[in-house]
């Protein structure tokens, strides 16, 4: 163990204790959850987030890092208003049974090649915008805290290459808010534990909210992470990863959690370099899941802190927070010259983020996308890079 092993892994823990923390309260907010089912989302996502990839890590001696999906958090900003608490359970559940079937049947890259990852990041890229575009009407509502927030995201980098922006822009936006804000009383809050949903499962829920997760876990996640630790030198089991994976979002769903993975970046972070020598970097994972599930267990204290903060300064981190899935989906999405209308075109409605028949704006994106490549010629660029 030594500093560089823990440093890294309170690092890899803030990624997905900042922003996706906020990301997590503010979708909750547009479904209208009641405190006692936002805690109960909170709570089972980050415990069982952590204590999953510390399973991970101590059963195969692979650094895994992560908690709950943030892309699809944000995915589930633009369609969790549609359905009820018991079909988002119902929904979560069933996304984490075909990421479990993906892992048993071993056809995990094959699937993939039906839904190309270009096509995928040019619907989250349009989901995310939305976010960071308010970044600039939340920095006219409150000057001092944002002018302080951007300065931290330069900041930050310039001190370290090892902090993250967005560390920076939490840092000094805290301290813009010390200067220029009155925070409220804090009130009391109770603690609360989880519980248990009723699931309903609806084909509309499977159509607009099961398959759209699976693929983005699936995809922006474990494939991601898994990815980055064959890179450095690791050697995944990659059925195993899904099916453990898949499991666990089957438990959080019946709890009202969206699942529980391994996280792309986190586990790139904890398995690269800047985490140590190869044979100690588990110790980053080890510590990063264990900040992860402690966040979780005092998540009826946090949420309340976080609603201290105003809207304004949530905004902003929430923007800062998806910058790099903007900027890594934008070039993944646009990097291929002979894509362009179908890409367009996904990007654009995803961006317009209008339901139809029941189906979520991302869905008809992801379809409109694949029939307009057949169409244009553009399917077979699309095969080649599958």
């Amino acid at each position: 163990m030594s500093t560089q092993n823990i440093a890294t892994g309170i690092l890899s823990a803030l990624m997905a204790c900042t922003g996706g923390a906020i990301l997590l309260i503010k979708c909750a907010d547009i479904a209208g959850f009641s405190r006692a089912e936002l805690i109960s989302w909170f709570f089972i996502v980050y415990f069982i987030g952590g204590i999953l990839n510390i399973v991970l890590s101590m059963k195969f001696k692979i650094p895994f890092a992560g908690a709950h999906s943030i892309t699809a958090v944000a995915f589930l900003s633009s369609a969790i208003a549609h359905f009820s608490f018991n079909e988002l359970a119902g929904s979560f559940i069933m996304a984490g049974v075909l990421i479990t079937v993906f892992g048993l049947s071993g056809v995990f890259n094959k699937v993939l090649e039906f839904i190309p990852k270009p096509m995928i990041d040019a619907m989250l890229a349009g989901l995310v915008l939305n976010y960071v575009v308010n970044i600039v009407p939340a920095f006219k509502n409150a000057p001092l805290v944002g002018g302080m927030a951007i300065l931290g995201f330069f900041i930050a980098p310039r001190i370290s290459k090892s902090i993250p922006p967005l560390l920076g822009v939490l840092i000094f936006g805290i301290l813009g808010l010390f200067i220029g804000y009155d925070f409220p009383v804090v009130q009391k809050v109770d603690f609360s534990l989880p519980q248990l949903i009723m699931p309903s499962f609806t084909w509309n829920g499977l159509i607009s909210i099961a398959v759209p997760v699976a693929v983005l876990v699936l995809s922006n996640d474990i494939a991601v992470a898994l990815a980055a630790l064959k890179k450095n030198g690791f050697d995944p089991p990659v059925n195993k990863t899904l099916v453990y994976s898949g499991i666990g979002t089957v438990f959080v769903g019946f709890f009202g959690g969206h699942a529980v993975n391994i996280g792309g970046m986190m586990t790139a972070l904890c398995s690269s370099e800047e985490a140590g020598p190869k044979e100690s970097r588990i110790v980053a994972a080890l510590v990063s899941g264990g900040i992860v599930a402690l966040f979780g267990v005092f998540a009826w204290k946090v949420i309340a802190i976080i609603e201290l903060l105003p809207a304004s300064f949530i905004t902003l981190l929430s923007g800062f927070a998806l910058l790099g899935v903007l900027l890594n989906s934008l070039r993944s999405a646009f990097s291929e010259p002979s894509y362009r209308f179908s890409m367009l075109f996904v990007f654009v409605i995803a961006i317009a983020n209008v339901s139809f028949l029941g189906i979520s704006a991302p869905v008809w994106s992801l379809l409109v996308g694949v029939i307009s490549a057949k169409l244009l010629g553009e399917n077979k660029q699309i095969a080649k890079m599958s």
